[in-house]
């Protein structure tokens, strides 16, 4: 009996870390002030629930019991430390004259939002904010992180604890931002959420084209800022990595080989996380306060919406493409519109676009402008441009699906090429 009640609590407690440890994690910074102190406490927590819970049952309220419980471990450990070290007696004497505090669930809330623009301050580099992001409210291991970015792990551990030097140094605010300082704020936590899943959606080198344990991340981040703060542009952000994602089980062979969007089995895109963006974009759209994400998300549900890749409604890419230019202006921007003025309009008016953007100096070290270029002189009939185009975009790309298909692009053209 008492085995049973040991495995049972033991399943509890792993189940309450895998769903509230992070939680747990960013109120004892804020009442620790102190990343390391906390995930110190955040672990003694959890291994003192094992025992206790045990012995006396699991408390009504969990989560209120770990953070407290581990509050008490912190101080411990400060009183064990402070005799050699001036540093901890300064942060024991703060933490024995504050009160343990009440913990409202409002607070706790409050508390993930807060981690999640520490770790965004756009003091950090965003090297750091990312890495910081992952590893605190992600709860990534350093070595997932390092992974995840090919760095090697002693480098992301650095990155990592010069992050959270800088924050205890420059004494940035464990706070959500005042509402004049949201705007400017919340562009940096959803650039970096962005950041995360186009590593994972188009994985920026290597054998793999995706990496679904990271877009699966950037998704749940998505969704908890949504969740926590439902601004227009985190709703568009959400929508658009959700629209992308629905596509995920179509966009390579079961080699590992790319297929284009005009060419993927639509019949295996994910109808729910097409619903869900949709309605995302649309409930954007209706407060007239979106941004660039709301219309890449727009132009993404209309690639959703349509049956097959005739059936797409290019005019309306291109005219959303027009205002998300006006929005944000950029070479790659334009180039999308480029494409998509190809489609609607015919390959030569995309190679005009892409070629003036080329001249001005522009992209000529990204391969998709190269590979674009490739594609329409193909298209035309042009071989041996669209031959010198796929090989400047062979030479930048360096991820192998894409090389592999570029490779195969250049075969064909060789082929049919004019000795």
């Amino acid at each position: 009996m008492q085995d049973e009640t040991a495995a049972h609590v033991r399943d509890t407690v792993d189940a309450i870390y895998r769903s509230d440890s992070r939680r747990v994690l960013a109120t004892l910074i804020r009442l620790l002030g102190d990343f390391d102190l906390a995930e110190e406490a955040l672990h003694d927590a959890f291994a003192t629930a094992v025992e206790l819970w045990t012995e006396k049952g699991i408390p009504v309220s969990p989560r209120a019991w770990l953070i407290s419980t581990g509050r008490f471990k912190a101080i411990d450990r400060l009183r064990k430390s402070a005799r050699f070290e001036t540093a901890d007696v300064s942060a024991l004497e703060r933490l024995e004259v504050t009160e343990t505090p009440d913990l409202e669930e409002d607070d706790v809330e409050d508390d993930r939002l807060r981690l999640i623009f520490t770790c965004c301050h756009p003091t950090l580099s965003p090297d750091a904010q990312i890495a910081l992001t992952l590893r605190e409210v992600c709860g990534l291991t350093t070595e997932e992180v390092a992974h995840a970015f090919l760095t090697p792990p002693p480098t992301l551990a650095q990155r990592i604890v010069r992050a959270k030097s800088k924050i205890r140094d420059a004494r940035i605010p464990y706070e959500i931002p005042s509402r004049s300082d949201l705007p400017a704020r919340l562009d940096s936590v959803l650039h970096v959420i962005y950041l995360v899943f186009n590593e994972g959606y188009l994985a920026s080198s290597g054998a793999s084209l995706t990496r679904a344990d990271l877009s699966g991340e950037a998704i749940r981040l998505g969704r908890l800022l949504v969740e926590l703060m439902p601004e227009p542009e985190a709703m568009g952000l959400l929508a658009l990595m959700l629209l992308h994602e629905s596509r995920r089980s179509s966009r390579a062979t079961p080699a590992g080989e790319m297929i284009l969007l005009e060419d993927q089995d639509r019949s295996q895109w994910d109808r729910a996380q097409i619903e869900e963006g949709v309605d995302l974009v649309e409930r954007a759209l209706a407060s007239h306060r979106f941004g660039p994400y709301t219309l890449q998300a727009a132009i993404a549900a209309v690639h959703a919406e349509a049956s097959n890749a005739r059936a797409t409604d290019w005019p309306q890419i291109v005219g959303l493409y027009d205002v998300l230019l006006r929005t944000d202006p950029s070479p790659v921007i334009e180039l999308n519109r480029a494409a998509a003025i190809a489609m609607r309009d015919g390959p030569e008016s995309g190679l005009a676009l892409i070629d003036a953007i080329l001249v001005r100096g522009d992209l000529t070290d990204y391969h998709l402008a190269h590979a674009a270029r490739g594609d329409l002189c193909r298209r035309i009939g042009r071989t041996v441009e669209a031959i010198a185009a796929y090989e400047r975009a062979l030479e930048l790309a360096t991820q192998e699906p894409e090389r592999r298909f570029i490779g195969r692009r250049l075969d064909e053209l060789r082929l049919t090429s004019p000795r």
